[in-house]
């Protein structure tokens, strides 16, 4: 009798020494991955990281300009497609932050970790053969991967047209950037 009272109790601890060990749970433990798994405690190495959108973006894109003509009384219609140069250099300026030279003209933005830009509002001049005007740019865009981007810019401004004033406009553009 006494031999199964040992044997109970070593039998009760040894089953709560097994039953209370931490199971093995598998999955990326570092946080600054995009899978972070806060449960896991044994790394697998799976972790997955979200790319540096910045270095990404840096370098020449072919642009190919999608923009609304300007209208101006007496003069006519003017397309912005024709003022858009072939390619935009794209600088990094550090973590999330860009540098797009458009016409030798730098218009800055940022990036955040999911690849979406913003041009930050900035004043560019361009020649449209009536004499260098000041234009406001602003914009927005996504970068897809290594090789393709899409940019939204707003273009405003004002022409003077002697005797006639001033003419607002406003032109939007829808751009494909490649490399």
């Amino acid at each position: 009798m006494k031999n199964l009272i040992y044997l109970s109790i070593t039998l009760f601890f040894v089953s709560i020494v097994f039953s209370s060990c931490e199971k093995e749970l598998l999955g990326c433990m570092d946080e600054a991955a995009s899978n972070y798994n806060n449960l896991a405690n044994t790394d697998d190495g799976s972790c997955i990281y979200p790319p540096n959108w910045t270095e990404l973006a840096t370098g020449i894109w072919n642009l190919d300009p999608n923009c609304d003509e300007i209208s101006i009384p007496v003069i006519g219609d003017i397309p912005l497609d024709d003022q858009m140069p072939p390619t935009v250099e794209v600088q990094n300026g550090g973590t999330g932050v860009l540098f797009i030279d458009i016409n030798g003209t730098e218009v800055s933005g940022t990036v955040n970790d999911n690849g979406i830009m913003t041009v930050n509002p900035t004043t560019i001049s361009l020649d449209m053969g009536l004499g260098p005007m000041d234009i406001d740019v602003v914009g927005s865009g996504v970068i897809f991967s290594e090789n393709l981007a899409n940019m939204d810019f707003t273009f405003s401004g004002s022409f003077e047209v002697p005797i006639l004033g001033g003419f607002p406009w406003s032109s939007d553009c829808a751009m494909v950037l490649t490399k």
